[in-house]
């Protein structure tokens, strides 16, 4: 079970979580861009090997969004990109 710190509820199990994707993925325009590009979006997520900046929200706790790091290959989350 993976641990992850809020930073207003402190450490609580992953199930109280939903992932918000790594940081800098931005979303299309889906009015605006290509069918090409937006597919693209939709269908290929990123699956960075290492260290990942993501967002997660505290769902079932106080509400908030936030980033952390994480290595992708040991789940370990980190300070920053470097440990």
């Amino acid at each position: 079970m993976l641990l992850i710190k809020c930073p207003f509820c402190g450490a609580r199990t992953e199930t109280e979580f939903i992932y918000g994707g790594p940081v800098g993925q931005d979303r299309p325009d889906p009015a605006t861009c290509s069918d090409e590009v937006w597919l693209d979006y939709l269908l290929n997520v990123p699956n960075p090997v290492g260290p990942v900046e993501e967002r997660w929200w505290h769902a079932r706790g106080c509400g908030v969004w936030f980033t952390h790091w994480r290595n992708t290959l040991t789940h370990e989350i980190t300070e920053g990109p470097d440990g």
